[in-house]
């Protein structure tokens, strides 16, 4: 089997609209993290990779390659013809992007093979593993971050929201994690994505900007409900001016009402007891009273206290080198966002 024509390193190229992406890995390393956009294509499923695995451990290489071409063989026709599919459906024909772990023998054989049906292909040079290494020194190398920062309740995300509808470009992380970055940031405990997975749709987003220009997001701890920000973004964040929104008691909650309006007490009462350690008994208790007396208000100004004295621990702890105070009381969302626009 000879390599494949093609290859080539990762790079933008592999964002292009409508590339065909096939990952040839097993299904449970494709569902921990992948390109976004890619198929699935394994040639080994999880139980025969297992197989594989201990055969190369016990016997060596060759009866791993033969155990390995048993599998694959009943599958190279239908291997083929969702590969055809998906080529013609292209917009552009673009030859079809093949990968693997590490740019070896899984992606090399579904190259070859799809070369030997005619299929034009690129096998990427190192695989899924010199992706992530090509996404991480992005992560490290971004120097346009813009941060809004501010304390629980001032809108952050509702902000950030307008400015991406006044063409500002936003990326919103607590979108992308599926999390609003508190006890009470995904109240039904939806799953989230793997932390693998949100620092490769991150990125993603992150290369359809034009890095010339500002590029906003929300001030965030490394963890947003069980994802954790890549490292590198997070340095380069905690590195990048702050823009910290100032408003009122009232107007912070008047937010928060907003936001949790249509929850589920009973769905609320958990997000208090999740934090009861560090809120205190009687407060928390106070707490569950007020939302079974539906005074979601009075709940709020509760989490709100042990909110902000959480945003003032951390703001000793990490003080940023560049920070200003933006005024938002008295203006809607939209004023705000428009403030912050302008600077671009």
């Amino acid at each position: 089997m000879n390599e494949p024509t093609h290859q080539s390193e990762p790079g933008d190229w592999i964002y292009g609209s409508g590339r065909v992406i096939l990952d040839t890995r097993s299904p449970g390393e494709y569902t921990k993290g992948h390109i976004p956009g890619a198929t699935q294509m394994p040639i080994f499923e999880d139980d025969e990779r297992a197989v594989i695995g201990a055969l190369y451990k016990q016997q060596g290489k060759s009866a791993a390659v033969e155990k390995g071409l048993e599998f694959v063989g009943p599958k190279m026709g239908e291997l083929v013809r969702i590969a055809r599919e998906l080529f013609e459906a292209q917009e552009v024909h673009e030859p079809i992007i093949v990968h693997c772990w590490r740019g070896g023998m899984r992606s090399g054989a579904v190259a070859w093979l799809l070369e030997t049906a005619g299929l034009p292909v690129v096998k990427l040079i190192g695989g899924y593993k010199a992706y992530r290494g090509w996404a991480r020194h992005d992560f490290e190398s971004i120097r346009c971050l813009r941060v809004v920062g501010g304390m629980t309740g001032v809108g952050k995300t509702k902000v950030l929201h307008a400015m991406h509808e006044l063409g500002a470009q936003v990326l919103d992380l607590e979108g992308i994690a599926g999390h609003l970055g508190s006890a009470f940031g995904n109240l039904e405990q939806i799953a989230q994505p793997s932390s693998e997975q949100f620092s490769n749709d991150c990125h993603h987003i992150l290369k359809g900007f034009d890095w010339d220009l500002p590029i906003w997001t929300e001030n965030e701890s490394r963890a947003i409900g069980t994802v954790h920000l890549p490292q590198e973004f997070f340095d380069s964040m905690r590195a990048s001016p702050v823009w910290t929104l100032e408003r009122t008691q009232d107007e912070r909650l008047d937010v928060l009402c907003e936001v949790y309006g249509t929850a589920s007490a009973a769905l609320l009462e958990a997000a208090f007891e999740r934090i009861r350690e560090k809120l205190g008994g009687l407060r928390c208790q106070q707490a569950i009273q007020a939302l079974r007396e539906e005074d979601l208000r009075t709940a709020a100004a509760i989490g709100l206290a042990y909110y902000d004295k959480l945003y003032h621990h951390t703001q000793q702890r990490y003080p940023r080198k560049h920070n200003f105070e933006v005024d938002g009381k008295g203006l809607s969302h939209l004023q705000i966002a428009q403030k912050l626009h302008a600077l671009d």
